[in-house]
C-alpha cells in the first residue's frame, strides 16, 4: 500500500467511500461487512462516513454504526484506522438532501457522531457542505470549538470554494487537514481547490472520483456505461481496470490526492485499493489528459 498523510496522520493512499453501504440499494449487512473487511485485507486504513449517510427516515448514522460493528468484529488490528465523519447534512428519507450549518447542530451532531463510532475524539470531523443560510465563519467556528473541546482531533471541509477554505484555514489554523470536493475526470472544475489544498498542507479527498469511467462493473451499473475512452484503452493494454486507471491518474495529479472510491462489494474495494500498484508513465498521463472533457 501506498501512503499520503491527512494532518500528523499516516493513511492509505486510497481510502474506503462507505456511502453505498448504506444508502439507496444497499446491500445486505453482511455484505457490507465483508466490504470493509475487504478493504482492511487490502491496506485500506481511511474510511469515509457521515451521520447522513441512510437510506430511511429515522436511520442517522445508519453507516456510522455499520463501520463502528465492521470494525469491532474484524479479526486484525484497526487500531491505525481513521475513520473520517461528516455532519451538516440530513435525509428526510425522500431522496432529497438538507443542509444544516448553525453551529448548535454541529456540536451536537459531532458529539452524537463519536457516540455512534465508540470513539473519545473523531479522527477527522468534516463539514459537509456550506448552508447558505449560515454565515460561513459561523459554521467554521463550531469546528474550532469541537477541536478546542476535544471533541475532534483534526477539521475538514467539503464542497467548498477557495475563499471558503482560505477563511477556514485562517480561522482553524493547524486545526484543518482536509477538503473534500468532487473531483474525478469527468469533473475537474475544482481543480484550484486541490491546488489550494496543496499549497497550504491540506490532503484533498475527490468524492466520486469515478466519474466519467462508472463505477466499476463489480457493483452493478451505475448510469450510462463509458467505454473507449483512453483510461479504457489503458487499462486494455495494462491488464487492469479502467477503475484502477482512473484511481492512478488522480494519485498522480497531486500528492496531496487522496481518493475515496465508494464500493458496495468486496471485489470493488480490493480493485480499487490495487490503484497504489499502477504507475502511469508520462505517454500514458498525457494520453489521459488529451482525452479529458475540456
Amino acid at each position: 500500500m501506498l501512503y499520503r498523510t491527512i494532518a500528523h496522520t499516516v493513511v492509505s493512499a486510497i481510502g474506503l467511500g462507505a456511502m453505498p453501504l448504506s444508502i439507496e440499494h444497499r446491500p445486505d449487512e453482511r455484505q457490507a461487512i465483508a466490504t470493509v473487511h475487504a478493504a482492511l485485507d487490502a491496506g485500506v486504513t481511511l474510511v469515509d462516513t457521515a451521520d447522513s449517510y441512510h437510506w430511511h427516515a429515522g436511520e442517522v448514522g445508519h453507516n456510522e454504526l455499520l463501520i463502528a460493528r465492521a470494525l469491532a468484529r474484524y479479526g486484525g488490528d484497526t487500531s491505525h484506522v481513521l475513520v473520517a465523519t461528516k455532519g451538516g447534512r440530513g435525509r428526510p428519507g425522500d431522496g432529497s438532501w438538507t443542509v444544516t450549518g448553525t453551529p448548535a447542530h454541529l456540536k451536537r451532531a459531532a458529539e452524537a457522531s463519536a457516540k455512534r463510532l465508540g470513539v473519545e475524539a473523531i479522527g477527522l470531523y468534516q463539514l459537509h457542505k456550506p448552508d447558505p443560510a449560515v454565515p460561513w465563519a459561523e459554521s467554521v467556528g463550531a469546528l474550532r470549538e469541537l477541536l478546542d473541546a476535544g471533541t475532534i482531533r483534526a477539521a475538514g471541509i467539503s464542497n467548498v470554494t477557495t475563499a471558503q477554505i482560505r477563511q477556514a484555514h485562517r480561522i482553524l489554523g493547524d486545526g484543518l487537514a482536509s477538503v473534500q470536493n468532487q473531483y474525478s475526470p469527468a469533473v475537474r472544475d475544482t481543480e484550484p481547490e486541490l491546488r489550494l489544498s496543496e499549497q497550504l498542507g491540506l490532503a484533498f479527498l475527490p468524492w466520486s472520483p469515478l466519474g466519467g469511467i462508472s463505477r466499476s462493473s463489480l457493483d452493478g451499473p451505475s448510469g450510462p456505461t463509458s467505454i473507449g475512452t483512453a483510461f479504457h484503452r489503458i487499462a486494455a493494454e495494462r491488464g487492469v481496470s479502467p477503475q484502477q486507471v482512473a484511481l492512478a491518474w488522480l494519485l498522480a495529479r497531486s500528492p496531496a490526492v487522496i481518493p475515496v472510491p465508494g464500493a458496495s462489494r468486496p471485489a470493488s474495494i480490493t480493485d480499487s485499493a490495487r490503484a497504489v500498484e499502477l504507475t502511469l508513465n508520462e505517454r500514458e498521463l498525457a494520453e489521459l489528459e488529451d482525452g479529458l472533457p475540456s
